[in-house]
């Protein structure tokens, strides 16, 4: 029991049941419902001289920097990030300058601690105006490390991140991390649409064949799913290396490289028409699904996101359309 009331006291190792939320999370699976409820949490044996380790309300967040207090006395300040990671929510407004101020307030935290310091993750910096909450509450922000595995060594420098600390890097096994959310971001659509394409398919000169739909249907299958995984697991995997800075662009080189070596192999068409329309379509496809993947990575900005997506989107959704249009031209040459 405290000064504000009863705080509840969280764990630093994780259990069976965190484990398999992150597992499951990362796959997408139950993806915005994973929260914890914002508030004031202990770690260890905290008093009014802990400092306050600040984070957002999902719960992987949440998790990873309790965690990394593993042996420290603290106090964690949870705000309503609507169960976004701090870095996008940050980005989107939702980890911000009123947020933090409100959570200060209506948690008491001045009766909580002497001192007049909390301690945000630097990733939320893009969000949070620190002379405004200090002028609103009197609490100094002070912005931690980028990784929370480095808070330790942070707080064994005085609360000073060295350059390391405040550089934010995305290699290869971060990014591979990422793929499973993009990749079922658009399940449903992986259903429905192939099924869509195989009953076309079926349509021709003479009529209707459901021949034509089970000879068809490798084919078919196996271009739009080479078009979607371009986009969202072969872009990511070779991000530093595709040329153009737009993710759209990117996932368009993807996208024809893999029609490409489908031409090749035989599974794109039979005639120059249904040749083209294919490439239309897994461009179109792969641009559009790289282009989620711009929320996940540091390679934009959220003004940059934006930018892209009104001069992107509609090109996108032209070159699909022509490619449809043409592949349903060509079932009846």
């Amino acid at each position: 029991m405290t000064q504000v009331g009863a705080i509840p006291y969280v764990a630093t190792r994780w259990d069976f049941y965190d484990r398999w939320g992150a597992v499951k999370v990362r796959w997408s699976l139950g993806r915005f419902k994973y929260r914890v409820t914002p508030g004031i949490y202990a770690v260890g044996n905290p008093g009014r001289d802990s400092l306050v380790f600040v984070t957002g309300n999902y719960k992987l967040s949440f998790d990873h920097l309790r965690r990394a207090l593993k042996g420290i006395d603290g106090w964690i300040l949870v705000i309503e990030t609507k169960g976004i990671n701090v870095w996008c929510a940050a980005g989107k407004g939702t980890f911000g300058t009123k947020e933090v101020v409100r959570r200060i307030r209506i948690h008491h935290l001045d009766q909580l601690v002497d001192h007049r310091k909390i301690i945000l993750p630097q990733l939320s910096a893009p969000g949070v105006a620190a002379h405004d909450v200090k002028k609103m509450t009197g609490f100094t922000v002070i912005y931690g490390p980028v990784l929370a595995e480095d808070i330790r060594a942070f707080l064994n420098a005085g609360l000073k991140a060295t350059d390391d600390m405040r550089k934010i890097t995305f290699p290869f096994v971060e990014r591979l991390k990422l793929i499973p959310v993009d990749l079922f971001y658009g399940k449903y659509y992986l259903l429905i649409v192939p099924i869509v394409f195989l009953i076309l398919s079926g349509f021709n000169r003479s009529g209707y064949s459901l021949d034509l739909v089970f000879d068809n249907a490798g084919k078919t299958t196996v271009n739009l799913f080479s078009g979607y995984l371009a986009g969202c697991v072969l872009t990511p995997a070779i991000l530093p290396w595709i040329p153009f800075r737009r993710f759209s662009a990117k996932g368009l080189v993807t996208g024809w490289l893999v029609a490409i070596l489908l031409l090749f192999a035989g599974t794109l068409g039979l005639t120059l028409i249904e040749n083209i329309s294919w490439f239309l379509m897994i461009g179109g496809l792969s641009s559009f699904m790289a282009m989620n993947f711009t929320g996940s990575s540091t390679f934009t900005s959220l003004s940059g996101v934006q930018k892209e997506m009104k001069t992107a989107l509609p090109l996108q959704i032209v070159m699909a359309a022509l490619g449809i249009i043409g592949w349903i031209i060509s079932r009846f040459l």
